[in-house]
């Protein structure tokens, strides 16, 4: 009896899609981490902005990758690859031809 109450459908995750994500969120840490000028503007300057929405995209990309599912609902769309898949091709923008 307990056991049907307790049972819940899990969706298998997309291995491929995790290790995407993983992937494209490795070498932008790994940027921020020891060369951070790399990141820098035309004009020299960081952008607060926008290397607030890549580090989010960064943190997104981790939590999919290594596969952890948050439980609360804002969580799980903040960290999800819709998001952050989008925000990590703006740091590598960012990173590559500015």
């Amino acid at each position: 009896m307990t056991e049907a109450a307790i049972t819940t459908e899990t969706k298998k995750p997309n291995k491929f899609a995790m290790a995407i994500s993983f992937l494209l969120a490795l070498p932008l840490a790994a940027v921020l981490l020891i060369h951070p000028a790399m990141m820098l503007d035309a004009n020299g300057e960081y952008s607060h902005r926008t290397m607030m929405y890549i580090m989010i995209g960064i943190s997104g990309g981790f939590i999919h990758g290594v596969g952890f599912i948050p439980k609360f609902w804002l969580w799980k769309w903040l960290f999800s690859p819709f998001l952050a898949w989008p925000l990590m091709l703006w740091g590598y923008y960012t990173w590559l031809f500015t």
